[in-house]
């Protein structure tokens, strides 16, 4: 007996990459692939696109060689997953991607506003599953910043909320003492 509702096409990374390939979004649609499905991207607003920088460069001055920072670049995560985070340290160089796209990372970052629920359950089970040791949310309504560790294939088992007084210690740059203050606009 049928439910009356329609069935949604999952798609694959491949089927997804051959959309890219092929023109199928606007060059200024900001898109990616997550569990199979297409999911639009909010707009960055001013104050998002500041902490992604705020990241990018408080990360650069703690992370040895032989790793890369990625700003908003795809992720080859799974066969039905390529989502674009905002900040993901990846091991190796940047030539190390030209044919490819990592398909791991050591640290991610996610700066939420108004996806702070789809990073906390969607985004968090996708790195859960695919063995993202330290995945950070930037909660910046809130100006916190959620670091989530211990991950399986039912999420992260260990979630730790940091207000921006707090500190935060990488695993990839166990060196590096981070103030989350310096993370936020």
């Amino acid at each position: 007996m049928s439910s009356g509702l329609p069935n949604a096409h999952c798609w694959s990374r491949f089927e997804y990459e051959r959309i890219v390939d092929a023109g199928g979004f606007s060059a200024d649609a900001r898109v990616e692939l997550l569990d199979g499905e297409i999911i639009d991207m909010s707009p960055q607003k001013s104050a998002h696109a500041t902490a992604v920088g705020l990241v990018e460069d408080v990360l650069r001055g703690c992370i040895d060689e032989g790793y890369h920072i990625r700003s908003q670049k795809p992720l080859a995560l799974d066969d039905r997953s390529e989502p674009e985070p905002d900040i993901a340290v990846v091991p190796g160089r940047l030539r190390d991607y030209a044919d490819r796209h990592p398909d791991t990372a050591l640290l991610i970052v996610e700066v939420a506003d108004t996806s702070l629920a789809y990073d906390q359950v969607s985004k968090a089970l996708a790195y859960a599953r695919n063995g993202i040791a330290d995945y950070w949310i930037l909660n910046l309504r809130d100006r916190a910043l959620e670091v989530c560790r211990e991950a399986d294939d039912r999420g992260y088992g260990q979630r730790r909320l940091i207000d921006a007084r707090g500190h935060v210690t990488p695993l990839v740059a166990p060196q590096c003492v981070i103030r989350v203050d310096d993370l936020l606009p």
